[in-house]
């Protein structure tokens, strides 16, 4: 959702739906398939990702299952567009100024420390579900070993 809510506000722009969908393998017989999505009405247009985290953690919950080995998951941002494009009633909550200075300061902060410098509380600094590297090519080894002492040496 991080990502998703950066790129939103790098285009100035503000999404109004969200849908998640998990899954499981296709491609093992022996395993269960299970498949299911939801959608979500988000309160007002936002790009603020603590707002999207909460409903799509909402519409995850709804969906998910025990007992079944996922093997995707995906969130897409339905009905975006700029803030000044979308008619909304008279007694509409828009989002707050303090939301729009919050993210402001949140990506000026990771984009001059580096992605992922703040989070969201919801993720956990080194997931067990993250990407699997161990099999990378030798020139991507060494690229890895290069930006972990420049790493170890910088300020």
């Amino acid at each position: 959702m991080m990502r998703a809510s950066e790129k939103l506000r790098a285009q100035g722009s503000v999404c109004k739906k969200i849908r998640v969908s998990i899954r499981t393998g296709m491609f093992n017989p022996d395993q269960t398939k299970y498949a299911n999505g939801a959608l979500v009405q988000l309160p007002y247009p936002t790009n603020d990702v603590r707002l999207m985290t909460q409903y799509a953690t909402e519409a995850v919950s709804r969906i998910f299952r025990p007992g079944f080995r996922y093997s995707k998951a995906e969130v897409l941002l339905m009905d975006i567009c700029q803030p000044g494009e979308f008619t909304d009633d008279l007694f509409a909550v828009n989002q707050p100024v303090s939301s729009d200075r919050l993210m402001a300061a949140l990506d000026s902060i990771n984009g001059k420390w580096g992605r992922g410098t703040l989070r969201t509380g919801s993720v956990p600094v080194t997931p067990d579900w993250g990407m699997r590297r161990e099999q990378g090519s030798l020139r991507l080894q060494i690229a890895r070993s290069y930006d972990r002492v420049a790493a170890e040496t910088s300020i």
